[in-house]
């Protein structure tokens, strides 16, 4: 019992939702006008469950990379039959939508919407040739937007979530190249499946590129201030320049997996600096 409990636990990916949750919060704080609070609060939590379905119905789809990738996973384990995986995930979708409906209209209908395409994604999109790279990067630069939504102030968000956008993207070509012999087995068309790791790592790199030219624009146009603009070039863009310049030299499926962390745990710095320079 104990074990499927954490299985249950697992397969929504905790850190990933300890980020999301992060970023609708400071979606709203970067407006300077985090209130009511407890809009912010439900925005949270909404956005949460609706990640954790979108995370726990991606799994389903991906049960058989995932015996040869991730065999670890509750799903390849067998620790979760498909089935309970996805009545899990539905259930979480719900409880995200309907949380929405006490936040207001638009961050309900923005919870339909998000939870529809997280299925559609995972569904259609996943193991396509970069579309589906796209979509995931969105739905994850959205998080700020839905933070946004919850105090009727959601333009102010489109620099950090256009930062997100550009963030994600570069990670998940870079997964895909980690994932390669996994996607090869179940004929994934992928970007280094269909063009070569070559190919996916240039665009990864040009990705990553254009994201160290964005994050100066904000303090260059006094939007963010220094200490914005210091977090960012040491914390994030100095660890951007030295994870692409490792993979170039080490384009190996583990030495990608370390880089796949590492800037997992630089996303956090990145808000950081925004909520510090706002």
């Amino acid at each position: 019992m104990t074990s499927k409990l954490t299985a249950y636990f697992t397969i929504t990916r905790p850190i990933n939702l300890n980020l999301c949750a992060l970023s609708i919060f400071i979606g709203a704080v970067i407006t300077g006008a985090a209130h009511p609070l407890i809009n912010v609060l439900f925005a949270c939590i909404s956005g949460t469950f609706i990640m954790a379905g979108g995370n726990v119905i991606n799994d389903c789809y991906d049960v058989e990379s995932d015996r040869v990738n991730k065999p670890k996973r509750p799903l390849p384990q067998q620790i979760l039959k498909v089935q309970q995986a996805v009545k899990f995930s539905i259930i979480l979708f719900v409880l995200g939508i309907f949380i929405s409906i006490f936040i207001n209209l638009n961050a309900l209908s923005f919870a339909i919407f998000t939870s529809a395409g997280l299925i559609f994604y995972s569904s259609k999109l996943k193991g396509t040739v970069l579309l589906g790279n796209v979509a995931v990067s969105l739905f994850s630069a959205m998080a700020f937007i839905y933070g946004g939504l919850a105090v009727a102030r959601w333009q102010e968000t489109l620099i950090p979530a256009g930062f997100a956008f550009l963030f994600h993207l570069g990670r998940e070509i870079i997964k895909d190249i980690e994932d390669q012999k996994a996607d090869a087995v179940c004929s994934t068309q992928t970007l280094p499946i269909r063009y070569g790791p070559k190919v996916a790592l240039v665009s990864a790199t040009l990705v990553y590129g254009l994201l160290i030219a964005f994050t100066f624009l904000p303090y260059l146009l006094d939007i963010y201030g220094k200490g914005y603009f210091w977090i960012v070039l040491l914390g994030v863009d100095l660890v951007i320049i030295l994870v692409l310049g490792f993979i170039w030299v080490r384009p190996f499926p583990e030495s990608l997996s370390r880089v796949s962390m590492v800037l997992k745990a630089d996303m956090f710095v990145g808000l950081v600096a925004i909520y510090i320079g706002n």
